[in-house]
């Protein structure tokens, strides 16, 4: 943690200005959802690296499981039987977890110092310890991410493995995908491989292939190769336009110097009121009916 402090950029509810004494390269994961077979091995190692168990769910007559992400679980696998045309039907598999935003909703929209920091090379990462568990980070999410846990009130996410990354290792998960659909490396690297798997899925018939790297959030550090990129709601509901909500926008933009003037202007009108008017004072006969 100590090394790492060095790499933040950005901490939500501070202007306090962070470390740059070192600057790193801007990473990203590439999930190539065309070569998924949906094994959940990057379940498992996610669980094993971060040491996290969740409870033995029940079966559904589905192979999601757990059907949901949840405090102890920072991915899950998605699974979605897709009529795109009539009578032609396609099984899309889609690895959902937290996809670490350029301009991340959950850091604006958390109040708690600290909280929510993001590293100069993208990763986005929660610090348990100054969580408040006001679950905002939640509401601020265009994926709907986060999760707060009943047992200790905080909120958790992928990490990206950053303790990972920090000492020049890929992320658990993808050292375990044993089809090489998930691949990890530079931003730029990861969109010129998207670019030729894209290529390639082309040359292949299917026409609308593209990378999901949503401008909404000025890009992400988890990005997908879709081979309807058109359509990306079909993947389980993977947004087509994520965006920050217009109410964190707007608490934390152009509100927030003005709730400062309002602040600024009730302690002026307090002070000049004690200044010519003195403090309240409470007189002999209504301190001696309170007494009664």
């Amino acid at each position: 943690m100590a090394l790492q402090s060095l790499d933040i950029t950005r901490r939500s509810a501070t202007t306090t200005p962070s470390p740059s004494q070192r600057q790193t390269i801007e990473v990203a994961k590439l999930i190539d959802v065309t070569k998924c077979i949906g094994c959940k091995a990057c379940q498992v190692a996610c669980m094993e690296w971060n040491d996290t168990r969740d409870a033995v769910g029940a079966n559904h007559g589905v192979l999601d499981n757990p059907t949901d992400l949840t405090e102890n679980s920072w991915t899950v696998m998605r699974y979605a039987e897709v009529e795109l045309e009539p009578g032609k039907l396609e099984w899309l598999i889609r690895k959902d977890g937290c996809m670490h935003c350029a301009n991340p909703g959950c850091l604006k929209a958390c109040p708690a110092p600290g909280a929510v920091v993001q590293y100069s090379n993208g990763i986005v990462d929660f610090h348990e310890e100054n969580c408040i568990g006001c679950g905002y980070c939640i509401t601020g999410c265009p994926f709907n991410i986060p999760r707060l846990s009943r047992k200790d009130s905080k909120v958790y996410k992928c990490t990206l493995c950053s303790d990972r990354v920090a000492a020049g290792l890929e992320p658990a998960c993808v050292k375990t995908c044993p089809t090489g659909a998930l691949v990890f490396g530079s931003k730029e690297a990861m969109l010129h491989h998207a670019e030729e798997r894209i290529a390639d899925l082309k040359s292949r018939g299917f026409a609308k292939a593209g990378v999901y790297d949503p401008k909404g959030v000025d890009g992400t550090h988890v990005i997908y190769v879709l081979h309807h990129a058109d359509r990306p709601e079909i993947y389980s509901g993977l947004p087509k336009d994520p965006s920050i909500g217009a109410m964190v926008e707007l608490w934390k933009g152009a509100a927030k110097p003005l709730a400062s003037l309002a602040l600024g202007a009730v302690a002026a009108g307090a002070f000049l009121h004690y200044v010519t008017k003195g403090p309240n004072e409470v007189s002999e006969e209504i301190e001696k009916e309170f007494e009664e």
